[in-house]
């Protein structure tokens, strides 16, 4: 479990007592808003219905998707969260260039052009690089010719992650590893199949990917309201117009 502050453990457990919520839970959420910079947060947690989504000022989404209650709870919690971090030294500093440092990744590689988080592992894209942190491990590679667009983790217990590149969807153990351990290799996963959603939070042009190469004839209701809800998401951000936003929306509802 990640290391407090006093102030931070005060903190918890005050929001802990006033959320009804476990130390560890808190914890847990803490963890996720701070890995998305206080502004996201990719989390797992049983005692808010487990896998979840949050975005500040966005969508909120929760295992239990039509659980309005629940997504203003997520919601209202992280938010609070979001505020305590930007305004108070609720985790240890850690010198840059270690593991458990905000800074994680080998400092030689300067500052990247995108990060993302979920669970244990963290990643950051540089130029001609990608830096992945698994458990404390940090593991670089060389990307090649790869412009790489996202960064997916695939469900199940290997760990394995995916990114997707103008040369389509690039396991990351066959690029070349510069230093650390290797990741293994990814398990091919049709996500129209699946009755969770990808670990991380796609970019853009991900989410429009697995809505419109899916082979399937129909797609499930589950899986189609999901799809629907990161859209809206995605066109509230204004990374799609109301046009494309309903268009997509319009063929999904088609195919159930």
């Amino acid at each position: 479990m990640q290391k407090l502050t006093d102030i931070g453990e005060n903190l918890v457990n005050n929001i802990a007592s006033r959320y009804a919520l476990s130390h560890d839970a808190v914890v847990h959420m803490l963890i996720a808003v701070n890995n998305g910079g206080g502004s996201m947060a990719q989390f797992n947690c049983p005692e808010l219905g487990g896998s979840g989504q949050w975005m500040r000022g966005g969508m909120t989404m929760v295992g239990d998707m039509f659980n309005n209650g629940l997504k203003n709870t997520v919601d209202n919690l992280c938010n609070e969260l979001a505020n305590i971090l930007a305004n108070n030294q609720v985790f240890p500093i850690i010198p840059a260039g270690t593991p458990g440092s905000s800074q994680w990744w080998p400092s030689n590689l300067g500052n990247p052009f995108s990060s993302g988080a979920q669970n244990n592992t963290r990643y950051a894209i540089f130029p001609n690089r990608l830096a992945v942190e698994l458990n404390g491990q940090v593991s670089v590679y060389d990307t090649l010719d790869h412009h790489i667009g996202g960064v997916s983790q695939q469900q199940g217990s290997n760990n394995s992650l995916t990114f997707n590149s103008q040369w389509g969807t690039i396991s990351v153990s066959s690029l070349p590893l510069i230093s650390g351990q290797a990741m293994p290799p990814a398990v091919q996963v049709n996500f129209a199949e699946q009755n969770t959603p990808p670990a991380f939070v796609p970019a853009a042009a991900d989410i429009i990917e697995v809505a419109a190469i899916n082979s399937t004839p129909q797609y499930a209701t589950k899986q189609t309201l999901e799809i629907i809800e990161k859209l809206a998401q995605l066109r509230d951000l204004g990374a799609l117009t109301d046009d494309e936003f309903n268009i997509k929306k319009t063929d999904l509802l088609n195919r159930i």
